[in-house]
């Protein structure tokens, strides 16, 4: 095996111990890797190789950058952490920044020089800030300047954290210190760091939906192998594409989605200079030629009528491909976004700890309820507790292997979603017999009243189909007769009431369209629901509510 590049080993000596990891499964051809192996090598470093050179790479409102433009910048910019504050491969470095090129470039050249890239949400203030510095002691940390406040903040808190820069300072603002004029002055080539394959990329924090964040660790044949499964054998994407979407690239749904997947296929990526909003996504998609997107499912509802409208003026948008993925994705949103787009969204489960999608289908292959197939390279079963597979039909824990798995930091929690070699995601599915996935809930979202299982987004989606209904979430809670009943949150639309007709109304809908038994016996009406900055329902929080 190629000797590790990393002097710091304090990942690796944080790993979980090997009777505690995932089996790892390389069988197709393209999963074969060279013990040496650094991801932004193949990437970008060897991006003429493909022919790439001078395709556009990134893209904004000011600026394209291409291939052979992003190595240079990329370059100057490893220059930096390596020349200017002495990190050493190994080294973690905190990235903490909205979509951008710059925050692009950066988490490659963290990872081209053997660091390892800490990704951390927009979003967070210095407590939470404060707990992922604690647990991953990075070295140094890049910001974009308009966020730097809570990060100093917890950075005084948190002394280990010894460096931080910032970057994407307004122009002519004097920031002599910042990544960019700290980058200007470098020159040359980097050579990429002469990683082992199994050498760490970069720690991915757990998006929250449980309150309770982990950090999973992938290595640069984690991110190459996840590459070579669901992009070449699902997504498809070429060199004419151009991506965008909402998810933060502190997310792996979005790294990968935005990043590193339009990289392996040589297309170009789209940030916005400001977050998206509904309305302007869908107006963006028309100015930018967007083939590609990948936003969460309530923002494809949300975008669905702007963008119906925008079509009846200007034809359909130039997009070809729409990727769902972060939460269960309800049927009545597919429809709704086919009705305005005549898109079939291509929905997916993934997970951070797998880096990202192992069950999804093409457009070409959907099946109705279903969210698809395994993805070549994954294999995938349900499981009762004691990981039976059962037969066909029947709902129980889904399991998986594939070139990628669950590798926490130093988290007694790994033993949970590792067993027997195998990955259980927390999610209950049922599988058919042509071996299309059918996802119930999260395992510990399932809902037993009176000796019924009853799966939420089921649920949900019966009452997303009523007209007055603009958003909902649905949890089970304690019910001394029942054990568990069914309770809804629901979001109206505008000019809708929430009163005791509109109850009625909605649990006579869901009786209607499910199984009587699952009708929400509560209904509560709210202005919003409570969701994580990639947009997954927090449950958790409802359940108290």
């Amino acid at each position: 095996m190629s000797a590790s590049a990393q002097v710091d080993r304090f990942v690796h000596d944080r790993l979980p111990p090997p009777e505690q990891w995932p089996q790892l499964r390389f069988d197709a051809p393209e999963l074969q890797f060279p013990e040496q192996l650094n991801l932004v090598q193949e990437l970008l470093d060897k991006a003429p190789i493909k022919g790439f050179t001078y395709f556009p790479m990134l893209r904004s409102d000011t600026e394209t950058v291409t291939y052979a433009e992003a190595r240079v910048r990329v370059d100057r910019i490893a220059h930096v952490l390596v020349q200017d504050l002495g990190l050493v491969p190994g080294n973690r470095v905190l990235l903490r920044g909205g979509n951008s090129i710059m925050m692009a470039l950066s988490m490659l050249a963290v990872m081209k020089a053997g660091l390892v890239a800490v990704a951390t949400m927009p979003l967070l203030r210095a407590k939470e800030l404060g707990d992922i510095i604690d647990k991953s002691e990075p070295a140094a940390a890049l910001c974009d300047v308009a966020l730097l406040a809570e990060l100093q903040q917890a950075q005084a808190a948190h002394p280990v954290l010894a460096t931080v820069i910032a970057f994407n300072a307004p122009v002519g603002a004097g920031e002599p210190d910042s990544l960019e004029a700290r980058a200007t002055d470098k020159h040359g080539a980097f050579t990429a760091c002469p990683t082992a394959a199994t050498d760490v990329a970069l720690l991915a924090f757990t998006s929250g939906t449980t309150g309770k964040p982990k950090a999973a660790v992938h290595t640069h044949r984690d991110v190459m192998a996840a590459c070579e499964a669901w992009p070449r054998h699902v997504l498809r994407a070429g060199p004419d594409d151009v991506v965008m979407g909402s998810p933060p690239l502190a997310f792996t749904f979005g790294l990968g989605g935005l990043l590193i997947f339009p990289m392996w296929a040589g297309a170009s990526v789209y940030f916005p200079g400001k977050p998206y909003t509904p309305d302007g996504m869908a107006q963006l998609m028309f100015e930018v030629g967007a083939t590609i997107c990948y936003t969460a499912p309530t923002f494809y509802r949300q975008m669905a009528p702007h963008l119906k409208a925008l079509a009846a003026q200007r034809g359909k948008p130039s997009l070809r491909i729409c990727v769902s993925a972060g939460e269960a994705l309800p049927d009545a949103t597919r429809q709704l976004w086919k009705d305005a787009s005549g898109i079939e969204i291509l929905d997916g489960i993934g997970a951070t700890e797998m880096f990202h999608i192992f069950i999804s289908s093409p457009p070409d292959a959907v099946r109705r309820g279903a969210i698809g197939q395994v993805v070549p390279g994954y294999v995938a079963k349900v499981v009762d507790d004691q990981g039976c597979e059962l037969p066909v039909g029947q709902v129980g824990k889904l399991a998986v292997q594939g070139p990628t798995g669950c590798k926490y930091l130093g988290d007694p929690r790994q033993s949970n979603y590792v067993r027997d070699g195998w990955n259980y995601p927390g999610d209950a599915f049922q599988q058919d017999a042509d071996g299309y996935f059918f996802y119930q809930a999260r395992t510990d979202d399932m809902i037993i009243t009176s000796g019924y299982n009853v799966g939420a987004p089921e649920v949900e989606d019966a009452l997303l189909k009523h007209a007055s209904v603009a958003e909902c979430a649905v949890v089970g809670v304690p019910d001394e007769e029942r054990g568990m009943r069914v309770k809804a949150f629901c979001v109206l639309k505008p000019g809708a009431s929430g009163d005791a007709a509109m109850v009625k109304a909605l649990q006579d809908h869901v009786k209607a369209s499910i199984a009587p038994y699952k009708y929400p016996r509560d209904i509560a009406f709210v202005t919003s629901l409570p969701r994580t900055e990639t947009g997954k329902l927090q449950r958790f929080k409802l359940k108290t509510a």
